[in-house]
């Protein structure tokens, strides 16, 4: 697998570095090789265009937007999925990442 490059979006961007952290460990520890940022919903359009993203994920706070960012990048054929509240909660990073790389999340909250 090539080096993905995953952009979580949430509405301040504070509290998805916390999940950021654990997804990286977790990327290390089943030796993934990507690339995980955060940012705040209103900074997102921004670094579609300025960086090469594969996969979105939308913070649960911002679920309302998934259509708004298919629109988006459906030429980029960027993946937009939304995290479960329960896994964003409890900051479950290796099912997080786990599942949105393998694409079997099951996105029960959009």
């Amino acid at each position: 697998m090539s080096r993905k490059h995953i952009l979580l979006i949430c509405a301040t961007g504070m509290s998805t570095n916390m999940l950021v952290s654990k997804m990286r460990k977790a990327a290390e520890k089943h030796k993934l090789e990507v690339n995980i940022t955060a940012v705040s919903a209103n900074d997102a359009d921004a670094r579609l265009i300025s960086e090469e993203i594969d996969i979105i994920l939308l913070g649960p706070q911002v679920r309302y937007m998934k259509s708004k960012f298919l629109k988006k990048v459906e030429e980029k054929q960027i993946e937009v999925h939304v995290i479960e509240t329960k896994d964003y909660g409890m900051m479950n990073a290796d099912k997080i990442l786990l599942e949105v790389l393998n694409g079997t999340e099951q996105n029960t909250d959009e």
